[in-house]
């Protein structure tokens, strides 16, 4: 009996004892008691870090160019004689000035933004989120994907990180940083919509990320990030009737973008391929007409004179089933496929011309700006 007796004496002192201590913990530590769920101060879902991470680096991009009005003629006030002179005002040249967006690519100043943010500028300034404002110069520019290169000289930088556009998926979250409508630095937040979206007539080269975070008027060239705060785009356009967001924006992948820049860095302009050709998908009806087996590959539908596809003889009518014995899909494919080829590179076209099969070596040239056959 009095063995029990200690036993339960013993189990009475350990549970006061433990109550004791829990109270004396909770007492010093009271946020231990806070449950780490859904919904609650320790775990709730955040980007912050994300943002902090890589809001530093984006920019407001202001850019001014001059424009000219017009002249204005008018009637003077009728004269004694009651007929009235003529006057004209001459065209006078007024300072213009637009608003958009940049990302801090390198610790030493590089800035990528859009092509057409700085198009015709003739002074640019960047504006830093501490609040220090630079000159910024024109590095090169790529009308074909609507991309530029800025470098201010500043110290202290904070270049963002580099994701990879490849392994986004459809559904991933992303933000969008920028100063729209000259607010001030604004972060909206979305998923992912769709990938590889091209054909919409925004640039000659189109591969874009689609997105539902708002991308508004001053977003442009401003930085789509994941939710790591590493770059993964460079927001470039809204699909908007009224000029508003609608859940439709556009930007191009960080890793168009980078070889974009490296080009750029290196030699001023981006080198690309081109043969001058102008083609066409091919549809079941041409196919029928051209008795042609599938709708793969393209029409040539002009050549452009003394081009590379002139000297060896290609002309309109001409359908090019494959490049260097792989199949084409369609226009798109052969123009990117060609694009990718670096001036110089001889390539092999296979085709069907009046219903025969005819091959032909071709030597592509540096494709020229902001021309949109292939």
């Amino acid at each position: 009996m009095k063995a029990l007796t200690r036993l339960l004496f013993f189990l009475f002192q350990a549970a006061v004892v433990g109550l004791a201590a829990a109270f004396v913990v909770v007492w010093l530590k009271p946020g231990l008691l806070v449950t780490r769920g859904l919904g609650s101060d320790s775990g709730q879902a955040s980007y912050a870090p994300a943002v902090a991470l890589s809001s530093p680096a984006v920019v407001n991009v202001h850019s001014a160019r001059r424009v000219r009005q017009t002249a204005v003629t008018g009637s003077k006030t009728p004269s004694a004689r009651g007929i009235p002179g003529q006057y004209a005002i001459p065209p006078v040249a007024q300072l213009e000035s637009s608003l958009g967006s940049g990302v801090i690519v390198s610790s030493d100043g590089y800035i990528l933004t859009n092509y057409h943010v700085i198009n015709g500028a003739e002074a640019i300034q960047a504006g830093l989120q501490d609040g220090r404002v630079a000159a910024a110069r024109v590095v090169g520019v790529d009308p074909d994907t609507d991309l530029a290169l800025l470098k201010v000289d500043m110290s202290g930088l904070k270049p963002i990180e580099f994701g990879r556009s490849d392994d986004l998926r459809v559904g991933d979250v992303v933000l969008a940083i920028g100063d729209p409508y000259g607010v001030g630095q604004t972060v909206t937040q979305g998923i992912v919509s769709a990938t590889g979206r091209n054909q919409l007539g925004l640039s000659t080269f189109e591969n874009f990320i689609q997105t539902d975070a708002a991308i508004n008027p001053g977003n442009s060239g401003g930085a789509l990030v994941n939710a790591r705060g590493e770059l993964v785009g460079i927001n470039t356009a809204l699909f908007s009737p009224s000029g508003g967001s609608n859940g439709i924006g556009f930007a191009i992948p960080v890793n168009l973008a980078r070889g974009v820049m490296q080009q750029l860095i290196d030699y001023g302009r981006v080198l690309r391929g081109w043969l001058g050709v102008e083609p066409q998908d091919i549809t079941p009806e041409l196919a029928q007409a051209f008795r042609l087996q599938d709708t793969r590959g393209f029409l040539i539908t002009r050549v452009t004179p003394l081009s590379p596809a002139s000297v060896v003889g290609l002309a309109p009518g001409d359908v090019i089933k494959s490049i260097d014995g792989d199949a084409v899909e369609n226009s798109r494919d052969a123009l990117n496929r060609i694009a990718a080829k670096p001036p110089g590179t001889a390539i092999q076209l296979a085709g069907v011309r009046n219903g025969k099969n005819f091959n032909v070596k071709v030597t592509v040239a540096e494709r020229p700006v902001q021309q949109s056959n292939s």
